[in-house]
């Protein structure tokens, strides 16, 4: 799944694999697991939606997504496809891409691998305004005024501009950098327990657990982070909120701590599936091309 950390510097510079081969390959990769991720875990997706936004219990959400039939079921699918695909890519390649040269500058490792997922984290951010269309079409709020991806992209563009397509930037800044960092920090740390079997469906297992370990891991800690981003997403137009007074409304509103931790269950259930199946079709990718 992602580039293979080893000894980099133990091999000469002219003798290493040209950058852009490695680079085209694993945003290909990423790309595609991405894509069948978003497709297998989106009606899951939406349950977490809901419950991150009317503070419901599992069973509430999964009625009233399923009391709107089955042909909204994927309704606002495109926005997280184009996004996560283009993501995965981004997280992975761009994390490559800056790790490299740190390490040929003898830079710590781990402070490497912290720098450059912070780094990819943060480019990342650019496709926030597909998170925030994807927002307006899973909420049932605007199921009448916000019809389609293309009709969310004028109502916010031409009502209320460029800016509109960014609320919600501040609290996808703090989860993309950190949770990439910890990804890569984890996942290198669990390869090196557990190395590759050689029989495969035991080296599917074994890639499936890692991912799915650290998926879940790295998502339950920055789901707050989520919650705030839906928070301020769910609303068009007005005033942009500080991640404070969001902070603050949300528990007024909600009367605990254990709201912004509302729907976690689904999402670990979820990010282990998602996060298993990504690095199990990467790897697989990564084989076939």
């Amino acid at each position: 799944m992602a580039p293979h950390i080893g000894n980099h510097n133990d091999t000469p510079l002219l003798l290493r694999p040209p950058l852009s081969t490695s680079e085209n390959k694993e945003f290909v990769c990423g790309w595609g697991a991405a894509t069948v991720n978003i497709l297998v875990t989106f009606p899951i997706n939406k349950i977490i939606f809901r419950q991150m936004l009317h503070n419901l219990n599992t069973l509430a959400a999964v009625e009233q997504v399923a009391s709107e039939g089955i042909f909204r079921l994927y309704r606002g699918v495109v926005p997280p496809l184009c996004q996560k695909s283009v993501s995965v890519s981004i997280m992975f390649g761009m994390y490559d891409k800056c790790r490299r040269p740190l390490l040929d500058r003898n830079i710590n490792p781990f402070l490497s691998k912290v720098i450059a997922a912070n780094v990819a984290g943060t480019i990342e951010c650019i496709l926030v305004p597909f998170e925030r269309v994807q927002t307006l079409l899973q909420h049932e709020r605007y199921h009448k005024e916000v019809l389609s991806m293309k009709h969310a992209v004028n109502l916010l563009w031409h009502r209320h501009g460029f800016a509109e397509f960014y609320r919600g930037l501040v609290p996808v800044l703090c989860r993309n950098g950190p949770s990439n960092a910890l990804f890569f920090i984890f996942r290198d740390k669990a390869n090196e327990l557990f190395p590759e079997p050689t029989k495969f469906p035991s080296r599917v297992v074994n890639q499936f657990a890692i991912g799915a370990m650290i998926g879940a891991l790295c998502s339950t800690i920055f789901y707050p982070c989520n919650v705030l981003k839906v928070h301020m997403q769910s609303r068009i137009g007005g005033p942009f909120q500080s991640v404070i007074s969001s902070i603050i409304e949300i528990y007024l509103e909600r009367g605990s701590i254990k709201a912004f931790f509302r729907g976690v269950h689904l999402n670990y259930t979820r990010s282990c599936i998602s996060w298993g199946v990504i690095n199990v079709a990467y790897e697989g990718l990564k084989k076939i091309l």
